[in-house]
């Protein structure tokens, strides 16, 4: 279906209405009710819609991975492990830099996953963060600047093989190992990536200043000691930010934390090598098996961890919600043709010297849209490519490099910092921020390194050309 200008309709509205109601679920919802109406479906087409978008593997995946990140957090939390490893972590007298630089090494640590990276950073941190007055705004800033623009540049990723994947058959492009290397070439043109997770180090160490409304929220912490705002509604359940450590066990930092994330780590990166697929869910059921059954041993009722775990899957149910309603909206912008639409109104403007900078603005603005990343991807990889090998001759060139660069920051983008992306809303809820304010908070630094890195491409466009 083609829609035309109104395929911008139901995006630009649960973009609108998230920012002035402060509530996601419901401007989602409108959303997707307007964009059925507007595809003619009628009243039944939002129940249709949500049906055809939720009924997927797709969601199903993310569904049970969020369900057993929520119930391995609620084990850290049951056994006193974050509460240890806060204790620990404290004896070092960090102060609100390191505090921030540790965040940023650990969100680096665990690159595998950009679901995983700010739920673990976020829920690892957060204790430690309070105490040390900063913002819960800024804990999710740094989950969220160092999960997908890190995933995107490590070739031992999904992201690297779903991108790698799509390159091949393009022009010298012909098998999936050259793709690879190919990936492997363009890791350096990746600037909006890079830039972001520099930009993130820079601002803990105050080399750059806090501004705009990041600034407000970090003198609000430290002045007032508020992490949150008067009135925040923080994307995680009591149940996951509120669960105290079982009285009467010692907790044990190595069997109850780091046992259970090196199980991750180890299956997900392993299954990876063997399998080229990573198994995350599938690691996270595993540890939180292993780490019920370490809990068991320790001396705690088996009916106190099946409580445990389904507090576990209460707490993360807030970004659930969110997640299923975003799914809706990005099947309901594919199926009206709201990337297609962007991308016919801006071929006009396509040069070689240009076609960098454009590529990766047309990239960030169908990735804010929709926020989807991987769709993006699928959309602009295909257009962009074929494009930049036909003006270079099949040849790969710095020119194709900065192109699929600029593909995979500017997807990086949208799924960075829109109130409609998985993993902003997994920001959140792993910082227990308010959506919204984690949203405000954000945009103004990604839109910062956005345009230098925008600059950057002009560069590249204009001098190797």
């Amino acid at each position: 279906m083609d829609l035309g200008i109104l395929s911008l309709v139901p995006a630009a509205v649960a973009i609108i209405l998230a920012f002035v109601t402060r509530n996601t679920v419901f401007s989602l919802a409108v959303a997707c009710f307007i964009g059925v109406l507007l595809a003619g479906q009628g009243l039944l087409g939002f129940p249709n819609l949500l049906k055809d978008a939720l009924g997927t593997t797709s969601f199903s995946w993310i569904f049970l991975l969020e369900l057993f990140i929520g119930v391995l957090i609620a084990f850290f939390q049951r056994t006193g492990a974050i509460q240890h490893f806060t204790l620990i972590m404290e004896r070092k007298n960090l102060s609100r830099v390191k505090t921030q630089l540790v965040s940023w090494f650990l969100g680096m640590f665990v690159f595998f996953s950009d679901y995983f990276s700010p739920l673990f950073v976020g829920s690892t941190m957060r204790n430690l963060s309070d105490k040390a007055k900063i913002s819960r705004e800024k804990l999710s800033y740094i989950a969220d600047s160092t999960s997908a623009p890190v995933s995107v540049m490590v070739p031992i990723t999904g992201w690297a093989v779903y991108i790698s994947g799509l390159l091949v058959g393009m022009g010298a492009i012909t098998s999936p190992d050259m793709a690879m290397g190919v990936f492997v070439q363009a890791i350096p043109f990746n600037f909006y990536a890079l830039l972001s997770v520099l930009f993130v180090g820079l601002i803990a160490m105050k080399v750059i200043p806090d501004f705009g409304p990041m600034k407000k929220a970090e003198e609000r912490a430290l002045k007032e000691g508020k992490v949150l705002r008067d009135g925040a509604e923080p994307l995680m359940g009591e149940e996951l930010t509120e669960t105290p450590p079982f009285e009467g066990i010692k907790p044990n930092v190595f069997l109850n934390f780091f046992l259970p994330v090196l199980i991750v780590i180890s299956i997900a990166v392993g299954t990876f090598i063997v399998l080229d697929s990573a198994k995350t869910m599938e690691a996270f059921l595993t540890a939180s098996v292993i780490l019920g059954i370490i809990m068991r041993i320790q001396g705690i009722p088996f009916n106190d961890i099946m409580k445990t775990a389904t507090a576990g899957m209460k707490g993360v149910l807030p970004a659930i919600i969110i997640l299923a309603f975003a799914y809706a909206l990005n099947k309901l912008t594919e199926d009206i043709g709201t990337a297609d639409y962007i991308v016919s109104v801006s071929e006009n403007w396509l040069t070689p010297s240009l076609l960098p900078v454009i590529t990766f603005i047309i990239a960030a603005i169908i990735a804010f849209a929709t926020g989807s990343s991987w769709g993006t991807f699928a959309i602009v990889m295909p257009l962009a490519i074929p494009l930049v090998f036909n003006y270079t001759g099949d040849e790969v060139t710095t020119l194709v490099l900065a192109t699929i660069a600029a593909v995979g920051g500017g997807g990086v983008f949208g799924d960075h910092c829109s109130p409609l992306s998985d993993t902003t809303v997994l920001a959140s809820t792993g910082a227990a921020s308010d959506h919204m304010d984690h949203v405000k908070t954000q945009i103004p630094y990604a839109l910062t390194v956005a345009a230098i890195a925008c600059v950057f491409y002009l560069i590249v466009g204009i001098v190797f050309v």
